[in-house]
């Protein structure tokens, strides 16, 4: 499986979002710092969900950390995420 579909995999089992979109920006970073020659070293995510609402900015990005897990959180070189409830 690839480093996207299981970032969407485990976000959609941990909170159910109402909108979810795993994009691989990789390919932009070829060759920069980070870069593991992979092309699965960069995402951003973009989450609506129900279960962030209410949570701070801070809790909403260690909720999500929390559910991708150590393994994959280290795995990638750079999350970008933009959260909301």
């Amino acid at each position: 499986m690839s480093r996207s579909a299981e970032i969407e995999t485990r976000l959609r089992e941990a909170f159910a979002p109402a909108e979810l979109d795993v994009r691989n920006d990789s390919g932009r970073h070829a060759g920069h710092a980070g870069d593991d020659g992979s092309g699965e070293s960069h995402f951003h995510v973009r989450m609506r969900a129900p279960a962030l609402a209410g949570m701070s900015r801070v809790a909403r990005h260690r909720a999500v950390h929390a559910a991708l897990g150590a393994e994959l959180t280290t795995a990638i070189h750079a999350l970008s995420l933009d959260l909301d409830g």
